[in-house]
C-alpha cells in the first residue's frame, strides 16, 4: 500500500459529498473540504489520505507577448485599461519579459518531488497557477483525470492576508465551479508556514552572512542596520488579515493585523539567531518596511517605504544596510526589481553599502520543510507537536470564517476555511 495511504485513513479523508462541494460536518461548513477538515476545527489531527499535492503559484509572463495578458489575469475585475497596466508592464519588459517565477516553480516542484521519493511519500505534485499557464484549472483536471482528487495544496505564500492567503483559497473554489468538479476534487491547504523553521533559516542564514561580512570588513555594528522588506498591501486588508473579533483563536494583533505581526515576529526571531550566532553583532538595529505598493495615493497602505528608509539612514549613522525580502518564497519580479533594482539604486544614491540576502528558493532545508507541513496533514499531527519558531505559531489548518476579507469584493467562495 502506497506510503500516503495509510490503512484504514480513507474513510477518515472522505466522506459524503454535500451538493455545495463540501462535506457533512456538523455545525461549521468548510467548502470543498476533506472529511477530516469539514468539521471547522482550527487543527486536523486525524490522519488524511490524500492523492496528491497541488502546488499552486501566482504566475508569471515568460515572454514580451505574455506580459499585458498576464497583467490582465491579475487585475481582471477592476477595469484598468492597458495604458495604465502598460506603466507596470516595463518591470517585465526590462528582463524580456520573462519573471522568473514559473521557472522557480518549475525547479521547486522538482525539488519537492525529490524531497518526497526521499522518505518513501507516495504523492505526485501537480502545479498551477492563478493568473499564467500551467492555470489552476488545467492542474486539477490533470490530477482528476489520474483519479487523484483528494488534494492537499501548498500555496507558494507563507503569511495571513486576503492576497497571500485567501485569493487562492477563493480560486481553488472558483476552479472547482468551472470545472465542475465541486462534488468530486476536495481541497485541503497546509497552514501558513512564515514561521516554520524550514522557512525561517534561510533567512538567518542570509541575515548572519550579511552582518559577518560587514563587520569583518571593519563596520561597526551600530552602523548596520537590517531592513525586513514585505509587499505592502491596503491598510484595511491587513488589519482585516488573521481571525477576526468574535473567533476563538482572536488576538489582538496591532494595527498591521495578521500580516503584520507575522513579518515583525519572523524578524526578531532572525535577529536573536544572528545576535546569538555573530560575535559583536549584538545590539544591530533593525526594521520592518514594505515595498511593491500599487495602489492610488488616497488608498493607506502599509508603510515604511523601504526606498524612503534608505534613503534616511546615512542622517542616523547607518553605513551599511542588509536588504532582507522576508515577504518572498523566492527571487520574482517584486524582488528582482523593487529590491535588487530600486533598492539597491537608493542604497547606492544614499552611499551606503548594501547586500540583498537570498530568499529561500529551494534551499534543502526549506523544501524539507514544507514536506513537512505535507508530512504534518498525512500523519495527522497534534497542534502541540508542531514545531513553529514563533509564539504566533504554529498557525491552524483551516481559516477561520472571517478572516483575510477583501474590502473591496467582500467574501466569495472559498476552500479551505469555514464559510463567513
Amino acid at each position: 500500500m502506497p506510503a500516503h495511504r495509510p490503512a484504514g485513513a480513507v474513510d477518515e479523508a472522505r466522506g459524503p459529498q454535500c451538493q455545495d462541494g463540501g462535506v457533512s460536518s456538523g455545525e461549521q461548513s468548510v467548502p470543498f473540504a476533506s472529511r477530516a477538515a469539514a468539521s471547522g476545527a482550527p487543527f486536523v489531527e486525524t490522519p488524511v489520505a490524500y492523492d496528491a499535492i497541488l502546488l499552486a503559484g501566482f504566475g508569471g509572463p515568460e515572454g514580451q507577448d505574455d506580459v499585458i495578458p498576464f497583467l490582465r489575469n491579475v487585475t481582471r475585475g477592476r477595469g484598468i485599461p492597458d495604458e495604465r497596466l502598460e506603466e507596470v508592464a516595463h518591470h517585465y519588459r526590462h528582463f524580456g519579459g520573462v519573471s522568473p517565477i514559473n521557472g522557480q516553480n518549475r525547479v521547486l516542484k522538482a525539488a519537492l518531488e525529490a524531497e518526497l521519493a526521499r522518505r518513501g511519500i507516495d504523492l505526485p505534485v501537480y502545479w498551477g497557477n492563478r493568473n499564467w499557464a500551467p492555470y489552476l484549472g488545467d492542474a486539477v483536471q490533470q490530477a482528476t483525470a489520474a483519479g487523484d482528487t483528494n488534494l492537499l495544496a501548498l500555496a507558494t505564500s507563507a503569511y495571513s492576508s486576503f492576497s497571500s492567503c485567501r485569493q487562492y483559497r477563493e480560486d481553488f473554489a472558483r476552479v472547482l465551479d468551472e470545472t465542475a468538479l465541486a462534488g468530486t476534487v476536495t481541497i485541503d491547504k497546509v497552514r501558513q508556514f512564515f514561521d516554520h523553521p524550514g522557512f525561517v533559516q534561510p533567512f538567518v542564514d542570509g541575515v548572519r552572512d550579511a552582518v559577518a561580512g560587514f563587520l569583518a570588513d571593519g563596520v561597526a555594528a551600530s552602523a548596520i542596520r537590517v531592513l525586513f522588506s514585505t509587499h505592502s498591501i491596503p491598510t484595511a486588508d491587513a488589519q482585516r488579515s488573521g481571525p477576526r473579533e468574535g473567533d476563538q483563536l482572536h488576538r489582538d494583533l496591532g494595527e498591521g493585523g495578521a500580516y503584520a505581526a507575522q513579518h515583525l515576529a519572523v524578524a526578531d526571531v532572525v535577529m536573536a539567531a544572528v545576535a546569538a550566532e555573530v560575535p559583536g553583532a549584538q545590539g544591530i538595529g533593525w526594521d520592518l518596511v514594505y515595498q511593491s505598493r500599487s495602489g492610488p495615493p488616497s488608498q493607506p497602505w502599509l508603510e515604511p517605504d523601504v526606498n524612503d528608509v534608505i534613503a534616511g539612514l546615512p542622517a542616523t549613522g547607518i553605513q551599511a544596510v542588509a536588504i532582507v525580502p522576508l515577504g518572498f518564497m523566492s527571487d520574482h519580479m517584486e524582488v528582482l526589481w523593487d529590491l535588487d533594482t530600486e533598492a539597491m539604486d537608493a542604497a547606492a544614491e544614499a552611499g551606503l553599502r548594501a547586500v540583498r540576502t537570498p530568499t529561500p528558493g529551494v534551499d534543502p532545508v526549506f523544501v524539507a520543510g514544507l514536506v513537512d507541513l505535507v508530512e504534518e496533514r498525512l500523519q495527522g499531527t497534534p497542534a502541540a507537536d508542531r514545531p513553529h519558531a514563533t509564539p504566533l505559531g504554529p498557525w491552524f489548518d483551516v481559516c477561520r470564517p472571517a478572516c483575510c476579507e477583501n474590502v473591496r469584493a467582500g467574501f466569495q467562495p472559498a476552500a479551505a476555511g469555514i464559510a463567513p
